[in-house]
């Protein structure tokens, strides 16, 4: 081969091999949200009395493992695929969810310091900064497609109501944010399917229009 053909070939290579590698592609819901319902469910069943409230540590390991690492993967995914959106709502949940495991796990264990009189204290802290942080994501998804608002707005529901259950010591109120943590864990189930038909050649299900366009 001659000198002017090997400099053609090398010149050419890196435009074949741009073209062989597949662009990063997927849809980060395919794992997102079924470990998102997955977390939610052990949550409700917690909330709303399944296992006796000694046992608040019964969902820590689906929360730590399954739900907060699927929601890290997801984020990350998002976030490479440039969907920033997608990538601040998994973003946010990993945060939520992880930050929950650690913090029955530090209160059960003792290891943050916080003696048994704070531990009230210490929840309506944690139950308020989220909700915070929560209707904040709820009004960046007025946005987004219906399904989305709604989602959100049931999970603001359910730590208002937990937190109220936990500032007036009512069982009542805190049944109540199970069965929110239920109504969100739904409106998830539905968007795993949209997700799911969307993934194996399907038509993706009605997510309804945004408050805001």
């Amino acid at each position: 081969m001659s000198e002017t053909a090997t400099r053609e070939v090398v010149q050419e290579a890196p435009d074949v091999i741009e073209q062989e590698v597949p662009a990063l592609a997927g849809d980060p819901a395919v794992i997102g949200v079924p470990t998102f319902i997955a977390g939610s469910i052990a949550l409700g069943l917690v909330l709303t009395g399944f296992v006796p409230a000694a046992a608040v540590g019964a969902s820590i390991p689906i929360i730590m493992t399954a739900t907060g690492i699927g929601q890290v993967i997801a984020a990350v995914w998002a976030a490479a695929l440039a969907q920033n959106a997608v990538a601040a709502v998994f973003g946010t949940f990993a945060g939520f969810w992880l930050s929950y495991a650690a913090l029955v796990l530090g209160l059960t264990h003792g290891w943050f310091g916080v003696v048994a009189a704070d531990a009230v204290r210490t929840q309506e802290l944690f139950l308020t900064t989220w909700l915070c942080v929560i209707v904040m994501l709820t009004l960046f998804s007025l946005r987004l497609p219906l399904v989305f608002t709604i989602l959100f707005g049931l999970v603001d529901a359910a730590l208002l109501l937990v937190l109220l259950g936990t500032t007036q010591a009512s069982a009542g109120l805190t049944k109540a944010g199970g069965f929110a943590v239920f109504a969100f864990v739904l409106v998830g189930a539905y968007l795993f399917c949209n997700a799911l038909s969307a993934a194996t050649g399907g038509r993706g299900l009605p997510l309804g229009r945004a408050v805001l366009r």
